[in-house]
């Protein structure tokens, strides 16, 4: 056996997975075997879920009887609701997503049942109601009336709905619709793999993604949206751009959005979803965003031959459509369920516990000493 230590298991491969791939041919991000950038342009955020759970994508009728499972159980209980708004106003969100899923867990009588159909129906349900609890936070932190979901909306106008009170025009609803799609799986990540960790152990799919979310959280993985919006509103405005970047490359400073681990020739999801930045942008007459963008960009990839990941658009994107800037990993979360879920049944469907070795490096044996030896 190998002594060789891989620090973050970089170039192990765990296991195997028919959800999703990147693609080195076509540089792109696959999902059953679809390129993203087709599935964003050709398909709605609910069909593209019902791919990644289903391993096809509907017909007519099963995206019916999908959107229609979806809309019967987005309505979340009093009990949920209540706490919900009694949670700390300055809690961030993704720890009050973290819970919402505890307390869903709570909630499900069929929460310690792994069989594959009692699994797709809490999927179901975890999937409806988790960005209506996310959204009744929004509203309660402001100290407004939380809105319960709205029949005959889509996944995407519902959101909007629940936390705006209005559906906006269908240019932005496409742009939030389409990064939903991009932000819905991404095969062995960190949160995915702690939620595959969890789940192998024979936990419950509602542990499995409250550990997932515990995950995601972190600026390295999701929450690196957050930290663009951060900068871009330390930079303030497009003539400070320049001399910011340049001087935090110089301090060599992490500038987040930019770099991954699985891309070589950049994030094959950027160029989409720098087209809908774009789109949102010109509707809200914004041109600071969008120059302070293109000025960051374009100095990381000159100096430094780093490309920007998906995030780096997607922060100035969910700015502009009005969404608080710690809001923008758990709107990350509602999407990524659907990738989780995926790979919590696929874990189970061929389980094994996942229990890496590791390589000793503290101190040769010792004896121990009695306490008035010491």
């Amino acid at each position: 056996m190998s002594d060789e230590v891989k620090k973050g298991l970089l170039g192990i491969v765990v296991d195997e997975t028919t959800i999703s791939q990147v693609m080195p041919d076509i540089n792109s991000l696959t999902y059953r075997g679809y390129a993203v950038q087709d599935l964003c342009e050709k398909c709605n955020f609910e069909e593209v879920a019902y791919l990644v759970l289903n391993g096809e994508l509907p017909n007519k009728n099963q995206l019916k009887k999908f959107k229609n499972q979806i809309e019967k159980n987005r309505n979340i209980s009093i009990n949920l609701r209540e706490i919900v708004k009694h949670m700390p106003k300055k809690s961030h969100p993704m720890d009050v997503a973290r819970t919402i899923v505890s307390v869903l867990g709570l909630e499900d009588k069929e929460t310690n049942d792994n069989s594959p159909k009692a699994n797709m129906r809490k999927v179901i349900r975890i999937f409806a109601k988790t960005p209506t609890a996310i959204a009744a936070f929004f509203r309660a932190r402001k100290s407004k009336k939380i809105i319960p979901p709205k029949k005959n909306l889509s996944f995407a106008e519902n959101f909007f709905y629940m936390c705006f009170g209005k559906v906006p025009n269908k240019d932005i609803v496409k742009a939030f619709d389409v990064s939903l799609i991009l932000y819905a799986e991404h095969s062995f990540n960190v949160s995915t793999f702690t939620a595959r960790t969890i789940t192998s152990s024979l936990s419950d799919i509602h542990g499995a993604i409250t550990g997932a979310i515990a995950s995601l959280k972190g600026p390295l993985h999701g929450g690196a949206n957050e930290e663009v919006m951060h900068m871009m509103n330390k930079i303030k405005k497009p003539d400070n751009a320049l001399k910011w970047i340049n001087n935090a490359l110089k301090k060599k400073e992490v500038v987040m959005g930019f770099g991954h681990r699985v891309y070589k020739k950049g994030d094959s999801r950027v160029p989409t979803m720098e087209k809908y930045f774009k789109k949102v942008s010109k509707i809200n007459g914004d041109k600071k965003f969008i120059k302070i963008y293109d000025i960051v960009k374009s100095v990381m990839i000159e100096r430094k031959n780093i490309h920007p990941n998906v995030d780096y658009p997607t922060g100035p994107t969910y700015h502009l459509m009005g969404f608080d800037t710690d809001f923008f990993t758990p709107i990350f979360v509602i999407s990524r369920i659907t990738g989780w879920s995926a790979h919590i049944i696929e874990q189970h469907a061929a389980n094994k516990l996942i229990r890496p070795l590791s390589k000793y490096s503290g101190p040769d044996h010792r004896k121990v000493m009695l306490l008035n030896q010491r």
